[in-house]
């Protein structure tokens, strides 16, 4: 994990890629979790029998599913000094690309795309690219904004 410091080391990798998360499995309890917290529960996400025969060959993870996991996956790869906290302000853009399949392995590549300062601290648009392991597009794309404000 790289720690930078304060706005300064945020303005510092502006428009540069910052790093890779470590992997993570997309376990079928994983999927479920999500399934029944938010009450998604479509077969191609929760019965592996039809999913098998389905358009994916197996279940497959929750486009949200991996929206939510950004905020950990990112906080792998970066955290910033100085800063009394980090507001979640929104996201220009989210796509999926391609599906994320049950055992999946995946990584965030983290881009810090913009940095800005605003009243209140600096607004950050971080673009992770959530990648699956040995395949050639990513399955999530998001521009995710962000608000850090220093101590």
């Amino acid at each position: 994990m790289k720690t930078l410091k304060g706005i300064d080391g945020l303005h510092a990798v502006a428009n540069t890629r910052i790093g890779h998360s470590s992997w993570h499995t997309l376990t079928q309890e994983k999927i479920d979790a999500f399934a029944d917290a938010t009450g998604d529960r479509q077969w191609i996400h929760v019965d592996p029998s039809r999913a098998a025969d389905g358009p994916f060959g197996a279940t497959i993870a929750h486009g949200h599913l991996l929206t939510s996991m950004i905020p950990m996956l990112v906080w792998e790869v970066y955290a910033v000094d100085g800063m009394r906290m980090g507001i979640n302000y929104g996201s220009n853009k989210v796509r999926f690309p391609a599906p994320a399949p049950v055992g999946s392995r995946i990584r965030a590549a983290v881009d810090i795309a913009n940095v800005e300062t605003v009243p209140s601290g600096v607004k950050v648009v971080t673009v992770v690219a959530i990648e699956p392991e040995n395949a050639d597009k990513p399955v999530c794309i998001a521009e995710i904004v962000s608000i850090y404000v220093p101590n």
